[in-house]
C-alpha cells in the first residue's frame, strides 16, 4: 500500500498500480545506466582432498561452530518493507533552514530525509541532490550575501512535495518499482495513523539482496 502526502495532508492512498496513474510532482535527475560487462571464463581448480585433522583445537572450534549454527533461529525470507526498513527515521522540519537541514544530513551521513510540518505530519522529502543542483547554487564569484540567503531559505521552499510513502507490509518488489518510476532514492514508511515510523532506501534493498537471510522475490 502506498500513500502520497503534501502540505494539505494525505492526498492519495492505494495500490502501486493506482499510484502509477498519478503524475509525479517532478522528477529527480537519474544516473546513467552502467553498461553490462561480459564475464571472463574462470579456471576451475580441483578441490583438495579432505584429510582428517589431528589438531584437537581445530576439532573443538569446528564443533563449537556447528553447535552455534544449530542453535540459530530458523531463517525467514525478506518479503516486506518492514523486513529491510530503517526504523526511527531522521526527519527535518519544514521551517528549518537549508543550513540546518544540510548539517543534519551531514551529521547522520544521509542523502535524504522526510520533511514534517509543525504537527509532525509528512509533507515532503529533502535530498542532498536537490540542494546541490547546479542551477540552484551561486557561482564562485557570487557575493557572500547570496550564499547567506541560500542557506537561510526554508526547507519548505526546496523540498519534494507531494511525496509518496509506503506502508510497512508492502511487498519489496512493489517498492522497487515505485522507486524506479519516481527516481526517488527512497520513501518514508508511514503507519495507519499517518505517522512516519521509518525510511527505506535503494541501499536498503541492495543490502538485503546480498544479506542473510535471503530475499524471497518470487512468492
Amino acid at each position: 500500500m502506498f500513500s502520497v502526502y503534501g502540505r494539505a495532508g494525505r492526498l492519495f492512498r492505494g495500490s502501486m498500480e493506482e499510484l502509477r496513474k498519478i503524475s509525479p510532482a517532478s522528477a529527480l535527475s537519474r544516473t546513467q545506466r552502467v553498461a553490462g560487462v561480459g564475464r571472463e571464463a574462470l579456471d576451475v581448480l580441483p578441490a583438495p582432498q579432505a584429510t582428517q585433522s589431528q589438531d584437537l583445537g581445530h576439532r573443538d572450534a569446528v564443533a563449537a561452530y556447528a553447535q552455534t549454527a544449530s542453535n540459530q533461529a530458523a531463517r525467514h525470507p525478506l518479503t516486506q518493507v518492514r523486513d529491510i526498513m530503517n526504523s526511527g527515521a531522521i526527519t527535518i522540519g519544514e521551517n528549518d533552514t537549508v543550513a540546518q537541514a544540510w548539517s543534519l544530513l551531514a551529521q547522520h551521513q544521509l542523502g535524504q530525509a522526510p520533511v514534517l510540518d509543525e504537527a509532525g505530519r509528512l509533507v515532503g522529502l529533502l535530498t542532498r541532490a536537490e540542494l546541490m543542483r547546479a542551477e540552484r547554487l551561486p557561482g564562485p564569484q557570487t557575493h557572500g550575501l547570496v550564499w547567506q540567503a541560500l542557506l537561510a531559505q526554508r526547507v519548505s521552499e526546496l523540498m519534494w512535495t507531494p511525496v509518496p510513502s509506503v506502508a510497512p507490509e508492502t511487498d519489496i518488489r512493489r517498492l522497487a518499482r515505485v522507486l524506479l518510476d519516481t527516481g526517488l532514492p527512497g520513501l518514508p514508511v508511514v503507519d495507519a495513523q499517518d505517522k512516519v515510523i521509518a525510511f527505506v532506501s535503494r541501499t536498503d534493498i541492495l543490502r538485503a539482496v546480498v544479506a542473510d537471510p535471503p530475499m524471497d522475490l518470487w512468492t
